[in-house]
């Protein structure tokens, strides 16, 4: 191309190139398409010939020094179904006017990095690569349906309002990225559905100002070890890793059109599933609303992990289809309501939730207390006393006193199992007296029946008294009561000279005695400080 002065139209323009000239003038959209049946698809293999062919070098002119429009109009740069020959490079540069391709074919790579937009949109076109690090937008950035070849890179770019990459399909680049945004900042929602990845998503510390959306995305990485590595990302409301319903209309929900918010599917509606086939890790991540995983799929090796260590949220919605393999793992996690089901998380040894913190519970459909105790079991292969702790508390607080208890008591037997061969004796005779204190109506039992068999053993004895001038009337219920409760004198123990095997036996009414009471005592006392 001939050089130009800023504004002034080359001479060596070719017809294509001289209609988008003029249509930049007055806002117009520059349409080459065929507009024959499969002659316009941009993915198809059909060549597109020189007659809708624009120069990278004239939409660079256009966009940094292009004409002024004509009176009463804005200028922009509005292209549909063109092939943009050789490497659109604008980084570093300004661009003006608004930027729109539709449908467009790029034979290089897209190159915006420092550059500064208003708004581009880039819907439906095939793009070799995008490179835009630190691309600034005070508007909008669109890529919905396109399919990128070799990565897009968003390094600490700057979205002033949304970033849409709904439909599209991006491949890995050289460093088996698909999208490389760490540092990435949208000011407003970050929207993703039904995108398809083929490499690692890296969103490391990126902020997001509104919701992030990622329902009825497929995230492939068989190359790495994440398919969604964002460790730090902070979403000012909601992070939708869910399902999608398929037949919503796109754009009816939505104030950025072509493509905004679905719904989740309702019962009997066609959906395609949130399916991340590698890790995912979103490791002290902060979330304002919640994170939703209704419907998400993971599709994991042995050694990968959905990792959420130490997140923030006052929701956590994991209400997703159980990992084969893999593990889950929330160690550290704070959230306010645990939404769950018994069925969303993996089998024994493939969950972690060792130091997770929640307040509430809201399980979704049947989820029985033995079940909920066996998760517990699950996340911990080795005896750890806080998830039981944890568990009881939230029950407690939730009014469910006696599903409290029931924790409490399998965590003491849980315990039982690490300690050494008297301990543990030990742990047994509580367990089978008063079930370590948590029942105690199992104790008044047994002093009922230790109590009547004492008062009928004793009533076959008239034993002489210890002092012949000094003595209560004897009385062989209460001296058999008064074995049984220690501390505690009813002045009969002590009154009578008992021998022989009346002795042995009078002997045995304490000792079990001191064992009820003692049982009795540490499990008032450990229900008094968890009071």
């Amino acid at each position: 191309m001939t050089e130009a002065r800023a504004g002034e139209e080359p001479a060596d323009l070719t017809d294509a190139e001289r209609r988008l000239w003029a249509a930049f003038r007055t806002g117009s959209i520059c349409d080459l398409s065929a507009r024959t049946a499969g002659e316009d698809d941009p993915h198809g293999d059909r060549a597109w010939g020189a007659g809708r062919s624009v120069r990278a070098q004239v939409v660079a002119l256009l966009l940094l020094h292009g004409p002024p429009p004509v009176p009463g109009r804005v200028a922009s740069l509005k292209l549909r179904g063109a092939r943009v020959t050789g490497r659109l490079d604008l980084s570093g540069g300004s661009v003006a006017p608004y930027v729109e391709f539709q449908s467009c074919r790029f034979d290089g790579e897209v190159q915006l990095a420092e550059a500064r937009f208003g708004t581009l949109r880039l819907t439906n076109c095939a793009v070799p690569r995008l490179e835009a690090a630190r691309l600034h937008t005070e508007g909008d950035l669109h890529l919905p349906r396109c399919r990128v070849a070799r990565g897009v890179r968003l390094t600490d770019a700057q979205i002033g309002t949304d970033l849409l990459v709904s439909q599209a399909v991006v491949q890995r680049d050289n460093k088996g990225r698909a999208i490389a945004a760490d540092g990435l900042s949208v000011a407003q929602d970050f929207q993703g559905e039904l995108l398809e990845t083929y490499g690692e998503v890296s969103l490391r510390g990126a902020k997001v100002g509104v919701s992030m959306n990622l329902r009825g995305a497929r995230l492939r990485n068989p190359y790495g070890r994440y398919a969604l590595n964002a460790p730090q990302l902070t979403v000012e409301r909601t992070l939708h890793l869910t399902s999608i319903a398929l037949d919503y209309v796109p754009g009816t929900n939505s104030s950025t059109p072509p493509y905004g918010l679905g719904t989740p599917p309702g019962r009997g509606r066609a959906a395609q599933h949130f399916e991340c086939r590698g890790g995912l890790r979103l490791d002290d991540g902060r979330f304002g609303d919640a994170i939703d995983f209704y419907g998400a799929r993971f599709l994991l090796t042995a050694e990968q992990e959905v990792s959420l260590r130490r997140i923030q949220t006052p929701e956590f919605r994991f209400v997703g289809e159980r990992p084969e393999r893999g593990r889950v793992v929330v160690s550290g996690a704070k959230v306010v309501k645990l939404v769950d089901t018994s069925t969303s998380w993996p089998d024994p040894g493939g969950v972690s939730i060792e130091g997770f913190v929640y307040e509430n519970l809201a399980p979704r459909g049947h989820f029985p207390l033995s079940r909920r105790l066996a998760w517990v079991a699950a996340a911990t292969p080795e005896y750890s006393p806080e998830p039981y702790e944890r568990l009881a508390a939230v029950l407690r607080a939730g009014g469910e006193d006696s599903d409290a208890r029931e924790v409490l008591l399998a965590k003491q037997r849980r315990r039982r199992g690490t300690l050494p061969p008297a301990a543990k004796a030990w742990g047994y005779l509580q367990d089978w007296t008063v079930v370590y204190g948590y029942r105690p109506g199992r104790a008044a039992l047994w002093m009922a029946v230790l109590w009547a068999a004492g008062a009928l053993m004793f009533s076959q004895l008239d034993p002489p008294a210890i002092k012949a001038d000094e003595h209560p009337q004897w009385n062989a219920a209460l001296y058999a009561l008064d074995l049984l409760l220690p501390v505690i004198d009813l002045g009969q123990e002590g009154q009578w000279r008992v021998e022989g095997g009346w002795q042995w036996g009078a002997a045995a009414l304490v000792l079990l005695g001191w064992i009820l009471a003692t049982t009795v005592a540490a499990g008032a006392s450990r229900l008094l400080r968890r009071g």
